[in-house]
């Protein structure tokens, strides 16, 4: 049988202590044709001229840095694969793991599928095994530090960890990828929402291994983006009529979420948030216009995905998150029917 062609694109930004390592995990996958590109976004460390010199690798210096979702599409343009894997430049595939991914996203009716993504330090506790999806937008590392042996078994996932999955190249261009927009946070997000309205399920793959030296990081740069980025996915995925009927919890969040960054410190990044949405709203009525006229599966369907709960784990938590769940999940118990209802 032919190995599938894959090509794993990894970007590379800041000192990167882990990209040899990553690139070399990568290279050594075993059952497919692999070729890596690597997208200089501003790497300030050696790995760059580490893995130049490695073969099978290609290397593209963007003109300036590209964020995630920028880079990803740097990258995807230069690959000759079927198949495009994004890996972290932090994480280290096993060898097996391209080809079982791989091997699930080429099943009928799948968009993508995703890694088992391990923490480096401890490989017998999760990072994430796919990510839930709040109704209200807000999404997180599902089993965060839970052991892996509770996420065992295959199954369908919300959302897809950006840090190692594979789509095929045919459907990554169909959809034009990620958005550039977005620069970096919820790109995943929004993708996994938009092969969903497809009629494409996402799958979660147990036995394909991803160390992810993985660490939780809240700055301000990334909750602007996190919360822009939220904002545009709900605004540009969700019909009209969810909108509607979702007003009342999306305004609910939205205080909630300003009084969390105004008691944080951020409450000037969250305002910036706003600001852009409003100066590029010519865009956003584009962006909304293409990808409802692309979908083929209504709100109602996919509403059986998400929750009204936000449970993260092995993470810092807001205050008054459980005020919130109660008001929001009782919500969501009311509008969920109503959803599915056309």
């Amino acid at each position: 049988m032919t190995r599938p062609r894959v090509s794993a694109v990894m970007l590379a930004y800041g000192p990167e202590p882990y990209l040899a390592d990553a690139a070399r995990a990568v290279l050594a996958s075993s059952d497919v044709d692999v070729e890596l590109i690597v997208v200089d976004n501003g790497c300030t460390g050696d790995g760059i001229d580490v893995v130049k010199g490695f073969p099978g690798v290609r290397v593209v210096r963007p003109e300036e840095n590209t964020g995630y979702a920028g880079g990803c599409r740097v990258g995807a343009a230069e690959a000759t694969g079927d198949w495009l894997v994004f890996v972290n430049s932090d994480a280290e595939v096993a060898p097996d793991a391209l080809a079982k991914i791989t091997a699930v996203a080429a099943e009928p009716g799948v968009g993508a599928a995703m890694a088992s993504i391990r923490l480096a330090d401890d490989p017998d506790l999760m990072n994430t095994a796919g990510n839930p999806l709040h109704y209200t937008g807000l999404s997180w590392a599902g089993g965060n530090g839970e052991p892996a042996s509770a996420h065992a078994t295959r199954q369908v996932v919300p959302t897809l960890s950006g840090c190692c999955f594979v789509i095929s190249q045919r459907l990554w261009r169909e959809l034009d990828g990620f958005a550039a927009e977005y620069f970096a946070y919820h790109e995943d997000t929004e993708l996994s929402l938009r092969l969903w309205q497809r009629g494409l399920r996402l799958e979660y793959v147990p036995d394909a291994v991803v160390r992810h030296h993985y660490e939780f990081s809240r700055n301000t740069l990334k909750l602007y983006l996190v919360e822009r980025n939220r904002l545009v996915t709900l605004l540009t995925t969700y019909e009209a009529r969810s909108l509607a009927l979702l007003a009342p919890a999306l305004l609910l969040t939205e205080v909630s979420m300003f009084t969390a960054a105004v008691l944080g410190g951020w409450s000037r990044q969250k305002v910036q948030g706003w600001q852009w949405l409003w100066r590029n709203r010519a865009w956003l009525r584009a962006r909304r216009r293409q990808l409802q006229t692309e979908r083929s599966v209504p709100d109602g369907v996919i509403a059986d995905l998400m929750t009204g709960r936000v449970t993260p784990s092995g993470v810092p938590t807001a205050p008054g998150l459980g005020a919130f769940n109660v008001v929001a999940g009782g919500y969501w118990a009311l509008t969920r029917p109503l959803l599915r209802r056309r």
